[in-house]
């Protein structure tokens, strides 16, 4: 199985994205929220993290192995346990992820359907099938799931994806959760990733913000 592909970002769609090492350009196949992730990073190196599968019907003379990436191994294995959802598949699945893993994560552990019936391919039935097969196994892919204990912050949409964006780069969760709630604090007109992200290293860094 492919696991994982480094190489240079030569074009991102709505649905995949083409990785381009030496001669051979790589298609994957992204999940919504990966893509915002990586707009703007045409020409630069990625490194993904990949799942393999065969797309076709079983026992056909015509499977076509498909590569889907993510931006970490805690995406992927995420993933894995969403798409094991009955109902679900890979390509439902992928439509489904428009929001960052930890945000939908908290929603399952919390039982909240109504922000699952927000996800495409997602009605209420299915959040419902979700929650039955899934709450209680998702702790440490939700928000602040790595804190050892302690509450559980609720976070906005953009600091989720403040969070994951972090994460992907290789912070540790429980200190960029801090970071980022410092930052709000300092901050609270903040109203996107794309200002926080900055602040939260600049933070890091020692440099008042």
């Amino acid at each position: 199985m492919i696991a994982g592909i480094e190489g240079k970002l030569v074009k991102l769609d709505t649905e995949f994205c083409l990785v381009q090492i030496g001669s051979i350009r790589y298609e994957v196949m992204l999940p919504a929220y990966c893509i915002a992730s990586l707009a703007g990073r045409i020409g630069t190196d990625v490194s993904l993290c990949t799942l393999e599968y065969f797309e076709g019907a079983p026992g056909g003379s015509s499977m076509v192995p498909r590569l889907v990436g993510f931006l970490s191994e805690n995406e992927r294995e995420f993933f894995t346990k969403f798409i094991s959802v009955k109902g679900i598949g890979v390509k439902r699945g992928l439509r489904s992820l428009c929001m960052p893993i930890a945000s939908i994560a908290s929603a399952i552990e919390n039982g909240d359907e109504k922000i699952l019936m927000t996800l495409p391919s997602v009605g209420k039935r299915m959040s419902q099938q979700i929650i039955a097969e899934l709450k209680g196994k998702l702790s440490s892919f939700a928000i602040g799931g790595e804190l050892a204990g302690a509450a559980e912050p609720k976070f906005k949409l953009f600091q989720a994806e403040a969070l994951e964006i972090l994460i992907a780069w290789g912070e540790k969760r429980n200190e960029a959760v801090e970071l980022i709630e410092l930052a709000c604090k300092r901050h609270p007109d903040i109203e996107s990733a794309e200002q926080l992200v900055p602040l939260v290293y600049r933070l890091k860094q020692g440099i008042e913000v």
